[in-house]
């Protein structure tokens, strides 16, 4: 990305004017960013066009399109996990596969022990962070001009149901579930030139390789396993021309005779 002619006080400036992969005719002046307008050819997205009742029904819709070969989206399972510390606040996001979706939510799986996401979510043992179940999700699907966004709360799977999908996995990522203690800072070696603290991982991993040596059927790591975040909100995203995007959200609120379903509105762009 360069930088822009009349902004050269900025490291980046984006858009510089160059065709964006959204672009689809002449490129413009600069500073103007490229148009979505797949779905503006379609007439965009309308209530009529989702489930009525189901914004778990309605994602998996879109996650099959997404799916289709011809749409280039390479893993459409892709999306970024939001989590905040208590009682200071402080977000942390990062990329993770969602790898299950059932009836009520969205399924992950990772380390719940040492990691930056178990102490947000579940506290930490030194007191300094309370534990905040709330957690998010956005997916992007950017040939679709798509994006999905999921807010909710969280529960840990069984570690029965764990050990379904641990099973699943490649040996390597397996091994490397018990010897990863993720997150911790890895000490380098001062008596190997140049280390930076990867051999100590390595060094971890080759402990896992002799534990488990000869042996196929690895067990769920204590602190491993899976993490459902069960929707409160579900926001489908359309782009749209001029920035006009159209938004689809759903809410879990109390019907009058105290059960909980799904309502559906529309947000201004």
């Amino acid at each position: 990305m360069a930088l822009h002619p009349k902004q050269a006080d900025k490291l980046i400036f984006a858009p510089t004017g160059t065709p964006g992969p959204l672009e689809s005719g002449p490129t413009g002046p600069p500073g103007q960013a490229a148009q979505f307008l797949k779905a503006e050819r379609l007439g965009g997205l309308k209530r009529t066009d989702v489930d009525p009742e189901s914004p778990i029904t309605q994602f998996h819709s879109w996650f099959q399109q997404a799916s289709l070969p011809e749409t280039g989206i390479s893993h459409p399972e892709t999306c970024t996990l939001s989590t905040a510390q208590l009682p200071s606040g402080r977000v942390s996001s990062r990329v993770v596969y969602m790898k299950e979706l059932d009836p009520k939510g969205f399924v992950i799986y990772s380390n719940f022990g040492t990691s930056g996401k178990a102490r947000d979510l579940f506290g930490s043992a030194d007191g300094k962070s309370t534990g905040n179940p709330w957690a998010s999700l956005v997916f992007w699907w950017e040939p679709l001009e798509r994006q999905v966004r999921v807010e909710g709360r969280v529960e840990r799977l069984t570690p029965e149901e764990s050990q379904v999908y641990y099973d699943t996995r490649a040996r390597g990522s397996r091994i490397g579930a018990w010897a990863s203690q993720q997150s911790a800072v890895l000490k380098p070696d001062e008596s190997k030139e140049g280390d930076d603290g990867r051999s100590q991982l390595e060094g971890w991993v080759k402990e896992a390789e002799k534990k488990f040596e000869g042996t196929e059927q690895i067990p769920l790591p204590p602190y491993w396993g899976g993490l459902r975040i069960i929707p409160e909100r579900v926001e489908f995203w359309q782009g749209r021309q001029s920035r006009l995007h159209d938004r689809l959200v759903y809410d879990l609120v109390e019907a009058e005779d105290g059960t909980k379903k799904w309502q559906l509105e529309r947000l201004s762009p």
